[in-house]
């Protein structure tokens, strides 16, 4: 099972982007699905997750009023709203889905994982 991330591109210090994450695979409505990024050099880390009874998480503390999960279940598509998106936001981001419902940022407990999508914060 493969999961689709994308929207993922270039923006301006300040700049917004909306990632999406969908599977044709799933119904992602069923699962927690959790956004996570890795800058080049730093480990993979959790950012927030939506879970299957529609509780939302956010895990890192330098996105918190930025950057919102949401989950649109008619189009089975997942998304992360970035606002003020900063040069530290610069990573890769990858979306994943987990038979659990409870929100972990816990990478290992993820069953499927997209192939990531790059962001990119010029200064």
């Amino acid at each position: 099972v493969q999961l689709q991330a994308s929207g993922g591109g270039s923006v301006q210090t300040g700049g917004s982007l909306r990632l999406s994450c969908t599977t044709s695979e799933l119904n992602l409505y069923s699962y927690t699905v959790g956004w996570f990024r890795q800058a080049p050099g730093k480990e993979r880390e959790g950012i927030s997750c939506i879970s299957s009874k529609e509780v939302r998480t956010v895990f890192t503390e330098s996105v918190k009023g930025r950057f919102t999960i949401s989950r649109d279940n008619d189009k089975n598509t997942v998304y992360l709203q970035m606002n003020s998106l900063k040069p530290e936001d610069t990573a890769v981001y990858y979306c994943a889905a987990d038979r659990a419902e409870v929100c972990t940022n816990y990478a290992a407990n993820y069953d499927y994982w997209g192939q990531g999508t790059l962001v990119t914060v010029s200064s």
